[in-house]
């Protein structure tokens, strides 16, 4: 089946009803004598934004965002795919497909779309538009919940590689953070015939142990990787092991959903920046409203086998941006053993969420490492 349907983003308002009560209902925990993010979102840090949610977010407003795009649908692989795709006004654009990972969204691309598909109008060069396309990752947000185990990075690169086949797009440039850096990575991989050159923000098998390197950049990977490691990767230990676990408690509580993702956002991110409260709650809904709680967290079992492999040579032209908050700074000379690196940009702020806390940032190097190509 290969049918392409236009997509339209409405949730009954019963739905939103039901998740208003729920924010109303919601049982507490004690707050701590000394509240520190280290145990996770301090209880009252976390009622106020949940009762901001209920009575001051406005999810129409957002739904009227996110319609604001040329939405569609289709069935690849047996599950099925949601995605934006907008084509720029330039006759000289070049497509580009932007993967999201987790806990993001489509949400995290929604403020690039126009610089990128119509930099005339953004003052901009417009032989630098693109014809954009935003997926929904198989069991994340507004594709659904996938129905059968297996989806890996690689297997979502192979959709992606079929889903541009079907809008007609013989050579492409693809962008990727978190998973959406592993399946841009291994899209070049599946694809290398059609895809120009790849731009991702983290390279995780590049982050191998550089302490014993007296260089500052590497030293700091290597410090990064020892933070991750012991602070910030339980929520992956977890959804590596028991996603059906965890699953029941995100799909039931829309608190525990808020509180899953927000402690990621608080530690991932430049501590010196600000990501839009609403932009974060939309990107919440995301994952609440559909019930996908259990399939995005499905990727890290499903992938776990592959995380000590050695990543297979891959000679497509590769782009990294570097953020220096990220929870995974690659290190460019290892990286460079298994890629083909031609652009190796390290900014001076932003972590994990690049588009969503630099957007601009991150538009002028997506911009600067497609110009010639």
């Amino acid at each position: 089946m290969t049918e392409i349907n236009p997509y339209r983003l409405h949730i009954p308002q019963d739905a939103l009803d039901d998740l208003h009560r729920r924010l109303a209902n919601t049982r507490w925990p004690e707050q701590p004598s000394n509240p520190e993010w280290s145990d996770g979102p301090p209880v009252d840090d976390l009622r106020e934004l949940a009762e901001y949610w209920r009575t001051g977010y406005d999810w129409r407003a957002a739904e009227k965002k996110i319609n604001a795009y040329d939405q569609f649908s289709t069935e690849i692989d047996g599950e099925n795919v949601h995605f934006l795709h907008v084509r720029s006004p330039e006759p000289g654009a070049r497509p580009l497909i932007l993967t999201h990972g987790w806990p993001g969204s489509i949400v995290e691309y929604l403020d690039l779309v126009g610089p990128l598909t119509d930099p005339r109008a953004h003052g901009g060069d417009p032989a630098d538009a693109f014809h954009v396309v935003v997926p929904s990752i198989p069991g994340f947000g507004l594709s659904g919940v996938t129905h059968g185990d297996g989806w890996t990075a690689e297997r979502v690169a192979r959709a992606w590689a079929e889903l541009m086949r079907r809008l007609g797009y013989g050579r492409y440039f693809a962008h990727g953070g978190d998973w959406g850096a592993s399946i841009t990575r291994e899209l070049g991989l599946v694809d290398p015939e059609h895809v120009v050159a790849l731009h991702v923000l983290q390279l995780f098998a590049s982050g191998a142990d550089a302490s014993d390197s007296d260089d500052p950049e590497e030293a700091r990977s290597a410090e990064a990787a020892r933070r991750y490691q012991y602070e910030l990767m339980g929520y992956a230990v977890i959804q590596s092991t028991r996603p059906r676990l965890i699953a029941y408690g995100l799909t039931d509580s829309p608190v525990a959903q808020l509180a899953w993702i927000v402690d990621c956002f608080q530690h991932w991110t430049d501590p010196r920046g600000t990501v839009d409260r609403d932009a974060l709650l939309t990107n919440v809904m995301l994952y609440w409203l559909t019930g996908t709680a259990g399939s995005s967290a499905r990727y890290y079992r499903d992938g776990a086998a592959t995380w000590d492999q050695p990543p297979a040579p891959s000679t497509v032209p590769t782009a990294v941006a570097v953020f220096p908050h990220d929870i995974a700074l690659p290190v460019r000379r290892i990286a460079e053993r298994t890629n083909n690196i031609v652009r190796w940009t390290t900014f001076d702020r932003g972590g994990h969420f690049g588009a969503l806390e630099e957007p601009d940032l991150l538009v002028a190097d997506l911009r600067a490492f497609a110009a010639g190509r």
